[in-house]
């Protein structure tokens, strides 16, 4: 049996599963609503259970052999299939994310979505690239060969599903895997869309696949299933936790990625328009961006002045519907994350620690919150400590670059940083020290396909991009023949 497709706004979704190439639904299903307006709901999807779970890994491993088999120039060209086909459809599926997580439908068009295009395409060329490490040593020749892992778990978060799930799944793929996917389900539609764009790139049945519903059960019965041979998760650290003690009762490799609180270092002789105008962006999205620098830093002798501009970029942005143009802070995804987001504010005030501005939520129906900065009592308050994961800054001053260091190093994260200087050699200097998995100085969000991504602490476990990933995906045997072996 298969669900009628839903019709949003000219675009149709299936909120069923796709298992084994076809469509899959279940007995029963959960309500998709969306953030722009919380009275509408957009899908009755598909709640997956563990026997959806046994299937979709069941169809990835009869499917794995033969995928696996293409090798990396016929795997590749499904991937530059798919990557087509997403290029093709960019509008749509920004759309779709847009009703269903609202993100800024401009920031989906405009970069994020064609983001997972080139994630197929970039792994599918790096796959092809491969040149296996070659050398001699103790009388033998020596060589690192690559083989396919087997089915794979990827688990993703609410946040730019789309674009996530490429991020994983495309290396994976390219690596030889078969792929059992689970998108978030405060926001499963995309991945739908996706799971339409490989049916017509002629992917064979089995090789990716989409299983929807909740962590508690269809999650967990994916990542406690033996015939699994990865697991990549992103979420939270309590969730990465669960799925870390199933993937080491099994034996399973693991990564994830799990959530940050970055520092945002701003010192002395930075470009302080920039610096601030760059702080201010931390709140796109609603401030639902794990990489974003929240913890600002601002080196004492110029705080006053950077408060000043970092006040005036703020006051900039527009609260509104994510499909406006205008539109800069989007709302929060659920009723649920809205609550939690206030609950950090309220604590706060009740704690001593002092809202500089915003601080509320706005004055309308639905789930949009304030610009908020907050100057902390103490380094160890909660909103330093913990991820908000919304709207919400909070603004610390140092006096130095050792108090800089330190204070960006004070939380249990590390997944990224952010540091404004004029200075090469501080930026080094600075950066070496800083415990994270990226550093960006003077920039924000640039990515390199090609290098590490990953977080330190309870951010995460292991590393993705570019051959790091692949060599995640992979199962890798050192061949070594006794030199002088010449017998046919």
């Amino acid at each position: 049996m298969t669900s009628p497709r839903v019709n949003l706004d000219g675009v149709e979704v299936s909120p069923d599963h796709f298992i084994n190439g076809r469509r899959v639904d279940s007995s029963h299903t959960f309500e998709d609503r969306s953030p722009l307006d919380w009275s509408w709901k957009l899908a009755d999807v598909a709640r997956g259970t563990t026997l959806e779970a046994h299937d979709a890994v069941g169809a990835a491993l009869d499917a794995f052999p033969a995928w696996a088999a293409f090798g990396v120039e016929g795997r590749g060209a499904f991937l530059d299939r798919l990557a087509e086909l997403i290029d093709a459809n960019i509008e749509r599926i920004a759309h779709v994310e847009c009703l269903d997580m609202a993100m800024l439908e401009d920031s989906l068009r405009l970069r994020v979505i064609a983001r997972g295009a080139r994630n197929f395409r970039a792994y599918a060329q790096l796959a092809r690239e491969y040149e296996a490490r070659r050398w001699s040593s103790n009388g033998t020749d020596n060589v690192v060969l690559r083989h396919p892992a087997g089915p794979t778990v990827v688990i993703t978060p609410w946040n730019a599903p789309f674009m996530l799930s490429t991020w994983k799944c495309a290396p994976a793929l390219a690596a030889g895997n078969t792929v059992v996917l689970k998108p978030a389900e405060w926001s499963p539609l995309s991945c739908s869309l996706l799971m339409d764009l490989v049916d017509e790139a002629g992917f064979p049945p089995g090789v990716f696949n989409l299983v929807q519903g909740f962590g508690e059960e269809v999650g967990a019965a994916l990542v406690n299933d033996p015939r699994a041979r990865r697991i990549s998760f992103t979420g939270s650290p309590e969730t990465g936790r669960i799925i870390g003690e199933a993937a080491a009762k099994n034996l399973v490799p693991f990564t994830a990625e799990l959530g940050g609180k970055g520092p945002f270092i701003v010192f002395a002789d930075a470009d302080l328009d920039a610096a601030a105008k760059m702080a201010a962006v931390m709140f796109d999205d609603g401030g639902q961006v794990c990489l974003a620098g929240t913890r600002l830093l601002v080196e004492a002798s110029i705080f006053d002045d950077f408060v000043e501009r970092f006040r005036v970029e703020t006051s900039q942005h527009v609260i509104g519907d994510s499909r406006h143009e205008a539109t800069t802070i989007s709302p929060l995804i659920h009723p649920e994350h809205f609550a939690r987001v206030k609950g950090f504010v309220e604590r706060a005030r009740a704690h001593g620690d002092t809202v500089l501005f915003g601080g509320e939520e706005v004055s309308r129906q639905g789930l949009w919150y304030q610009p908020t900065v907050i100057e902390p009592l103490s380094n160890n308050s909660e909103v330093v400590q913990r991820e908000i994961f919304g709207p919400v800054l909070t603004l610390q001053r140092f006096e130095n670059e050792d108090e800089a260091v330190e204070l960006a190093n004070s939380t249990k994260y590390g997944l990224s940083a952010v540091i404004y200087t004029s200075s090469q050699k501080r930026a080094v200097r600075v950066g070496e020290k800083i415990r994270a998995g990226t550093v960006w100085v003077n920039c924000f969000l640039v990515r390199d396909l090609t290098a590490p991504f990953g977080g330190i602490g309870i951010s995460g476990v292991g590393r993705e991009g570019g051959d790091y990933a692949l060599d995640f995906y992979s199962d890798l045997t050192t061949l070594q023949i006794k030199e002088g072996t010449t017998h046919g």
